[in-house]
């Protein structure tokens, strides 16, 4: 059976909303978006470009899956990272999109989610990827659907904003990575306890 990876930026207080722009998800007036720019180090792309390359699939909530469709979708060709993104197969959690047109090799889930991320999991394959995608995150993680938390924990506090796991919902996790970047970032791998 495949994995399934949340890979996320995420703060001390567990918020990973708008990690990488001011613009990128203002709901509810969150006003802190791009976070993460201060911290950046080379490491953080390695881990991610790693994830890529052990997946085969994207899974992301609507509003994650446009903002990375407009960023990566026009990518040149020859650029490492965006080709790597545009091949691999999307599928993206909607009720309300109609059109894939945005980004490539992209299938749209709209019914039963659980039942269809169930038999994608099934499906032969290498990982599947989940960044941003913070509702459809909370109904993985109610559902007992992840199998591995591939953490960017930054060094600060948000106090505000949306956050990886659901309010009121107990994970017990085992860490089976934890590696400190000098910029304070530190990169955490778990697994469920099940």
């Amino acid at each position: 059976m495949r994995k399934l990876i949340v890979a996320e930026f995420i703060t001390l207080d567990g918020v990973i909303q708008a990690p990488g722009d001011s613009k990128e998800d203002t709901d509810a007036g969150f006003a802190h978006g791009g976070w993460t720019h201060p911290y950046w180090h080379d490491d953080i792309g390695v881990h991610f470009f790693q994830a890529m390359m052990e997946s085969d699939a994207l899974l992301l909530g609507r509003i994650t899956w446009q903002g990375h469709g407009a960023a990566f979708d026009p990518m040149p060709e020859g650029d490492p990272f965006g080709d790597v993104m545009k091949s691999q197969k999307k599928y993206v959690v909607s009720t309300t999109l109609k059109s894939t047109s945005l980004w490539r090799n992209s299938t749209i889930i709209s019914g039963d989610v659980v039942k269809e991320i169930r038999k994608l999991k099934e499906q032969p394959g290498k990982n599947i990827l989940l960044d941003g995608s913070s509702v459809l995150a909370h109904t993985l993680i109610e559902n007992d659907l992840v199998d591995e938390y591939m953490l960017h924990v930054y060094p600060l506090v948000l106090g505000g904003g949306k956050r990886l796991f659901p309010e009121g919902r107990r994970v017990n996790l085992k860490l089976i990575e934890a590696t400190a970047l000098p910029t304070g970032v530190v990169f955490q791998r778990y697994e469920p306890v099940r």
